[in-house]
């Protein structure tokens, strides 16, 4: 396919434009966050002398290493068993195909439909009594279904796409469906499972609304949902406040500029077999 100079550059543009537009939010919340604690930056000027400490103030004050600690084990309870179930779960149903497996199918992506601000209030009720409200099983358990629609649907749509030569070929040499499953379609599924494992740890960390209805405990929540709590004691002073969502940022940044490739990897791979 023959591209024109106009499309290539008009590619270029856009790209650029896309660029700044997620770029410039990034770039003044740090400047802002420079400024001295307690007054206005007026838009996007750099201070005079730069406040660095305002970073430090942030993580002390909203005591970033209990919120670290939360996040963490909140992001070890839903990640590696949301991957586990759906890896599961889209195998049985992208590749061995059980009877009212096509139904079961449907229900998940019905489930894609279904926004979280309409469930909300009935999971309130639900996590009441059952008796977890204030703790972190009142986001683990919620996030990990709530996670299964899309993780289900992600990897069943990798396994479909699996060629069935290989599984012929495991079976004549006398594999079993474990075996099939573990030795050769897992090590192959790499890709995918990495990049969503990247989605649902970005998603866990990000979570704000089950964080602040669920759970009224500040150091029980995900650092995101912290960040309430943060912005109510100090909601007036701007530059501690970007300071501090800069902070609770950060992890996310590092994950997805780390583990980039792999994410790509899976998308190009899901677009070449597609």
């Amino acid at each position: 396919m023959i591209v024109s100079k106009p499309e290539k550059w008009l590619g270029r543009v856009l790209l650029i434009l896309l660029m700044a537009v997620t770029i410039i939010p990034f770039i003044s919340l740090f400047i802002t966050a420079l400024h001295p604690s307690g007054t206005y930056p007026p838009g996007l000027t750099w201070p005079e002398t730069p406040h660095w400490e305002n970073f430090a103030l942030a993580f002390q004050s909203a005591n970033m290493l209990q919120l670290l600690w939360s996040s963490l084990l909140i992001e070890l309870a839903v990640v590696p068993f949301s991957i586990l179930i759906a890896t599961f779960a889209g195998f049985a149903l992208g590749h061995l195909r059980p009877p009212g497996g096509r139904a079961v199918f449907i229900v998940f992506i019905l489930g894609l439909t279904l926004p979280l601000e309409g469930v909300i209030v009935p999971l309130y009720y639900q996590i009441r009594e059952m008796g977890l409200l204030n703790t972190r099983w009142a986001l683990i358990l919620p996030l990990i279904g709530l996670f299964m629609p899309f993780a289900v649907t992600w990897m069943r749509a990798h396994f479909v796409n699996m060629p069935p030569d290989l599984s012929e070929a495991a079976r004549i040499d006398g594999a079993t469906t474990w075996q099939l499953f573990w030795r050769v379609h897992v090590p192959l599924s790499a890709p995918a499972i990495s990049s969503l494992g990247i989605l649902l740890f970005l998603w866990t960390w990000n979570q704000f609304l089950l964080a602040v209805v669920l759970v009224s405990d500040p150091e029980q929540r995900t650092m995101a949902g912290a960040l309430g709590a943060f912005q109510g004691q100090w909601g007036t002073d701007i530059p501690l406040l970007c300071a501090g969502s800069l902070l609770i940022l950060a992890p996310t940044l590092i994950v997805f500029l780390i583990f980039q490739r792999q994410f790509v990897s899976a998308l190009l791979q899901g677009s070449l077999k597609g």
